[in-house]
């Protein structure tokens, strides 16, 4: 029997987790993505705090119409802009062991559009 999806997609965000770690001057995008929603989060791992956090679960997101990349790309959007708030322009991202397509790479084009770099 080979690995279950959730086995396989653990096995790949430890292998991406070993190189991209996350400080104060450059955190981490953190990206989970669920069958409905997707999720996104700042992490300084030296310290282990979330920076700032964004999600189509917020207030302002939820009532966003359409498919669930163009959510996405607003979802990212807005994690853009708290970052910046924060004081934060460069990050690294971390695909969370998921394929960089589809949801997954418009939340981080609109990161970018928001002003991250990357």
């Amino acid at each position: 029997m080979g690995l279950t999806k959730n086995e396989r997609r653990q096995r790949i965000k430890n292998r991406i987790r070993k190189p991209v770690s996350g400080t104060n001057a450059q955190p981490r995008l953190a990206v989970f993505r669920s069958n409905k929603e997707i999720y996104a989060q700042l992490v300084n791992d030296v310290t282990g705090e979330t920076i700032a956090s964004a999600s189509s679960r917020d207030k302002d997101l939820s009532t966003a119409k359409g498919t669930k990349t163009e959510v996405a790309t607003l979802v990212g959007k807005s994690i853009g802009e708290k970052a910046l708030k924060a004081g934060v322009s460069n990050i690294t991202f971390d695909r969370g062991g998921y394929l960089y397509h589809g949801r997954v790479k418009s939340l981080a084009e609109g990161a970018r559009e928001a002003g991250l770099k990357f």
